[in-house]
């Protein structure tokens, strides 16, 4: 289908495009399908670039572009390659030492255990002590590095200022993408910093609680009743097909004024 309105979709992948039933994931992907034309669609996660690798092996639509290990690592393109500057700012925002100053820190805290098999310039681990979790995170933050807890079970140490939402926003910059135009979508505190960007968001409604109180007040914020991929269709339709830019979702403004 060639349309002439365009749309970024820029998603979470477990809870929200992965999310729900078989049948909403469907039509999810055939809506992507038939709008092919006149879609960007970005994957954003926590999940490793091999890990995404992977997965686009079995699904029915290919992202344009991919941001992983909570944005700590992007490939953009039909080849996936790395954007200059990006990487750039990356790794001016990891230094060398990084890994064995927080490994120094978490040896504090054994009721942490490291998640295996994590690339990308992170470190992260599982936690179940709420309150070892926070004293970590304490310890993390004094060096110079951003802790995001999430899902009750996730603890991710990260560059400062390096997440999902300013990542995204480089990098549609750097594509020269319409953040005007781009819709972003998720489902955990993971995902909180894609909303802090102002840019539309929906939130699904299998949303992690800590989140949806977290967006109180959010008007950028789209609260979907339904789970995962039939919340994110739900505002993806609504948000394509307006007129206007800023077009409103029931009541909820899906993008700011300004962007």
């Amino acid at each position: 289908m060639s349309e002439t309105r365009h749309t970024v979709l820029a998603t979470d992948l477990d809870g929200t495009f992965l999310g729900g039933d078989e049948t909403q994931r469907t039509a999810l992907y055939d809506w992507i399908v038939t709008h092919r034309d006149a879609l960007t669609l970005i994957f954003v996660s926590g999940r490793g670039l091999d890990f995404m690798h992977t997965l686009i092996e079995t699904l029915p639509v290919r992202p344009d572009h991919l941001i992983g290990n909570v944005g700590t690592s992007v490939a953009a393109g039909p080849r996936f390659a790395p954007l200059a500057p990006l990487e750039s700012w990356l790794d001016a925002s990891w230094p060398v030492d990084a890994g064995s100053r927080i490994e120094t820190v978490m040896r504090r805290h054994p009721g942490l255990r490291e998640q295996p098999g994590v690339g990308g310039r992170r470190r992260s681990y599982y936690f179940d002590d709420a309150a070892e979790a926070g004293a970590a995170r304490i310890e993390i933050e004094s060096l110079g590095f951003d802790a995001l807890l999430s899902d009750n079970l996730y603890f991710d140490v990260l560059p400062r200022g390096v997440q999902k939402g300013p990542t995204l926003l480089r990098t549609l910059d750097a594509l020269n993408l319409p953040a005007q135009r781009t819709l972003v979508a998720g489902d955990t505190l993971n995902d909180l910093s894609m909303f802090d960007t102002r840019l539309a968001g929906v939130a699904v409604g299998n949303r992690e609680p800590a989140l949806d109180t977290a967006i109180r007040g959010y008007a950028n914020v789209y609260r979907s009743p339904h789970p995962g991929a039939a919340g994110v269709l739900d505002a993806l339709k609504l948000f394509h097909e307006t007129e206007d830019f800023h077009g409103v979702i029931a009541g909820h403004r899906l993008s700011p004024t300004t962007v």
